[in-house]
């Protein structure tokens, strides 16, 4: 069982990372007659809501069937507890369902309880989930084994489910940065920007290890779900900072970075000589990025759903469009360079990526530097100190 942060990406990412088979249950009103077959092919099965408008338990009865056949062919089933996503990410659990535990008991009934089943939760940690190259942490539970629930099962079922349904809830819980009051999950993301840790997009590129950012993006989470301290103080102080940066039209990472991370010389030299594969990437893949980005944001009102739209309707149509190349180049280059150029043509749409991003962001950093906002910078330092004493004993 793991979260649901980010939609479509969710199961990409940890089927990608799963050597096991991985079958997927996935909301039912996205299967169609066009869809279907293919998410057949795909391994998803679908899961009924209420919400969906039709009978639940009977649809579902045929489903958890298939699921059951699915794990005693010893394979693995994905299931997204929560049930929805939020349409704005936040670092949370939301309450997760029965389905798996039930699933789980349903497939030991059905072997006569031979076969042995378990259950473990995956955290899906993003820094940005709908930020192209944000990063991701995937931790794993330790698994729980169902089969030795059996005489209380027997005994009575519901009681066995909703225990099982706890557990999992509070392994998939240790697995995440999970904030109890979502109130507070704006000065949890405000702290990591500011201290530039955690899972914050600002802290991706400082010196410390993911698995070490992640563990303070947790350690800050308890603390605020823990402590007695009053937080508005803090709030209000990050509430005006990042109130008067809304007003200058800048985000905090740009400004931190025009004061102390200035640009070097190596890093302009560097895209410079990338300009040429830069050019090539926007022929293959960036002429295609705006249409697709307008399409994707028309026709899904729910923003949760446009990172991973784009990234693969830009895979699939980029990669079909570019398949002329093969029409043209092995006449002239041959057959074995004419492939080796097709495969490289997403490592050219990345250089397009991160060169445009660059020299944007140098563009605005130059920008910062050639106004007056020293006094910005003086808040925004005594902030930093605050907030420093604020968490310290998380940081010692």
């Amino acid at each position: 069982m793991s979260n649901h942060s980010a939609s479509f990406m969710d199961p990409l990412v940890v089927a990608a990372l799963n050597k096991a088979i991985v079958y997927f249950m996935t909301r039912s009103d996205v299967f169609t007659s066009f869809t279907k077959p293919i998410f057949w092919i795909a391994h998803m099965l679908p899961i009924y809501r209420q919400r969906d408008g039709v009978n639940t338990k009977e649809k579902n009865s045929e489903v958890f069937q298939k699921c059951t056949e699915t794990l005693l062919k010893k394979r693995n089933l994905l299931i997204f507890g929560e049930g929805f996503t939020d349409d704005v990410f936040i670092r949370r659990l939301k309450p997760i369902k029965k389905g798996a535990a039930r699933i789980g008991f349903i497939a030991l009934e059905s072997c006569d309880w031979e076969q042995d089943i378990y259950i473990a939760a995956v955290g899906c940690n993003y820094s940005s989930p709908n930020k192209y190259g944000s990063d991701l942490l995937i931790s794993n539970s330790e698994r729980i084994h169902l089969n030795p629930y059996k005489e209380e099962y027997l005994e009575n079922p519901m009681k066995v489910i909703i225990y099982i349904t706890g557990e999992i809830e509070r392994l998939l819980k240790n697995q995440l940065t999970h904030l109890n009051e979502i109130g507070r999950a704006e000065v949890h993301e405000r702290i990591m920007t500011i201290q530039r840790k955690g899972m914050s997009d600002a802290a991706q590129n400082n010196k410390e290890s993911l698995q070490s950012r992640w563990e303070y993006s947790k350690k800050l989470a308890a603390y605020l779900n823990n402590s007695d301290t009053d937080v508005k103080e803090i709030e209000f102080a990050l509430t005006e900072y990042f109130t008067k940066l809304k007003e200058y039209e800048i985000s905090d990472q740009d400004f931190y970075d025009s004061h102390n991370s200035p640009v070097s010389f190596y890093a302009y030299l560097k895209h410079i000589l990338m300009l040429p594969f830069a050019l090539v990437g926007f022929v293959h893949c960036g002429i295609l990025f705006l249409p697709i980005k307008r399409f994707v944001e028309k026709k899904f009102r729910r923003p949760v759903f446009w990172g991973s739209t784009k990234l693969m309707m830009m895979m699939i149509i980029a990669g079909i469009l570019n398949l002329g190349v093969f029409c043209i180049l092995p006449s002239y280059i041959g057959w074995p360079l004419s492939i080796a150029y097709f495969l490289l043509i997403p490592l050219f749409g990345d250089i397009f990526h991160s060169s445009l991003a660059f020299w944007k962001k140098s563009m605005r950093m130059r920008s910062i530097r050639n106004r007056d906002l020293g006094e910005l910078s003086t808040e925004r330092n005594n902030l930093s100190l605050k907030i420093r004493n604020f968490v310290k004993s998380i940081e010692d």
